[in-house]
């Protein structure tokens, strides 16, 4: 029996481990369906952005309540999922926690640790639910948080609820049987844990067959819902607690008020005027026999860097609870050009993945995800940029999308159009000569001398 338990194990760790491969490699090749951009200079200050941003939520802390309550959540999941290697070393050696005897009191300790997380987790979800469902915050009841997108934040909070009564539940019935002096859980004493303690009560007066199955059904939930939760993930929103790391370290490093020029247009500049093409933040110049594109319509013509972003996103809103178009009516939101540009990188990929090819099923991003309603209404103000607490950057994709409508298809506005005009012929948005305008300086110095 026992060698069948670790039969088990190790073929749920393999399915597991086998999806979730499948899931990531997937993932890879959709975002590598981006145009090529480097993103290798200034490796010291990418690891400090990376560390402070993503592993330290520097940027979270702009709202405090929220940030503590994702703190608990976020240093929980690293250091309660210590415990899953003495999990996982348990399952395959058919031992009972196999680091009690080596740590001797300090196990104590460290279970005391880890069920505080676990308690600090739980009730950090709790509050997240409740600010979801009852208090209703206005950034999390947009349009296009509906469906899947209202479900998945829910759910993700359930299990995680859910994972965390299972360790207290397990710690509880495995200390009831050290009580009793039974088997291996009395040769192994983890010590007296404050938390599950105060479950004790509910499973003092059970039969001992019924306490063991307690405690290797809690067992079995929870390993087996840490790897659920780990391929889970992978479909989900909460993919940011991997990506937010490569996320951060390959961010756009410039100021934020800097718009990246078109690196064809560019290219083709500087040789007319004898410069070196090379930039050390730019896609490869187009070989001869490529045709250029001016910016984007599909996820094709975005940098791989873009769909990461889309596949890093948190849902969280911040951005487009900070864009001033969005507050003023506009059907611009940040957050949905980022969604949109994930589901779009999804089914192009699926159809890939069956053999088909996506970007050619009729659709595409521009026009059939985003509309050029919502993507005029950005006055570029980089507010969703310095929002996200990933360092996101839904901007360069409004631009690339808008850059397609007016260079390639002179879709642009007829107001917008007139201004373009003008910035060609005078220099500047206003109709007159780049002669006449400071002719306003003369009238007032002229007005100053007649006094």
């Amino acid at each position: 029996m026992e060698y069948l338990e670790q039969i088990a194990f190790v073929a749920v760790v393999a399915a597991a481990t086998f999806f979730l491969y499948r899931r990531i490699n997937r993932i890879r090749q959709n975002i590598l369906m981006g145009k090529d951009l480097i993103r290798n200079d200034s490796r010291p200050e990418r690891l400090r952005t990376m560390l402070l941003v993503a592993f330290g939520q520097k940027k979270m802390f702009k709202r405090m309540v929220p940030a503590i309550l994702h703190f608990f959540i976020y240093i929980g999941f690293l250091v309660i999922n210590l415990e899953v290697l003495e999990f996982v070393l348990d399952g395959i050696f058919g031992t009972h926690r196999l680091f009690a005897p080596f740590l001797g009191g300090f196990y104590t300790v460290l279970m005391n640790v880890f069920e505080f997380l676990a308690v600090a987790v739980l009730l950090s979800c709790v509050v997240f639910l409740l600010r979801r469902n009852v208090l209703r915050l206005e950034r999390f009841m947009s349009s296009e948080m509906k469906g899947w997108s209202k479900l998945d934040a829910n759910l993700i909070l359930v299990i995680e609820i859910v994972l965390m009564m299972a360790i207290l539940t397990m710690n509880a019935a495995d200390q009831v049987l050290q009580d009793s002096g039974v088997g291996h859980y009395a040769a192994h004493p983890t010590g007296h844990l404050f938390f599950s303690a105060m479950l004790k009560p509910f499973f003092e007066g059970m039969a001992q067959g019924t306490l063991v199955f307690v405690e290797r059904f809690a067992w079995w939930f929870h390993i087996v819902g840490i790897l659920g939760f780990a391929v889970y993930v992978t479909y989900s929103k909460h993919l940011h607690i991997f990506l937010a790391f490569p996320n951060t370290y390959f961010s756009n490093l410039l100021p934020k008020g800097k718009m990246n020029n078109m690196d064809s247009v560019t290219n083709e500049v500087n040789m007319m005027l004898g410069l070196p093409t090379t930039n050390a933040d730019a896609t490869p110049p187009p070989t001869a026999e490529e045709i250029g594109k001016f910016g984007a319509k599909d996820i094709n013509d975005l940098s791989w860097k873009n769909l990461m972003d889309a596949y890093a996103c948190t849902e969280c809103g911040r951005c487009t609870s900070e864009c001033p178009a969005n507050q003023t009516g506009k059907k611009l939101s940040p957050r949905k050009i980022m969604m949109d540009t994930r589901d779009r990188m999804e089914e192009v990929g699926e159809s890939t993945a069956k053999g088909g090819n996506g970007l050619e099923d009729g659709k595409s991003l521009l026009g059939d995800f985003i509309t050029k309603e919502e993507i005029n209404a950005c006055t570029n103000c980089n507010a969703c940029v310095e929002a996200c607490p990933v360092m996101i950057n839904p901007l360069e994709i409004i631009l690339e999308l808008r850059r397609y409508v007016s260079m390639e298809e002179s879709g642009s506005p007829a107001s917008w159009n007139a201004m373009y005009q003008n910035i060609e012929t005078s220099f500047a948005p206003w109709k007159f000569a780049p002669t006449d305008r400071f002719n306003w300086a003369d009238d007032l110095k002229n007005e100053k001398n007649t006094k």
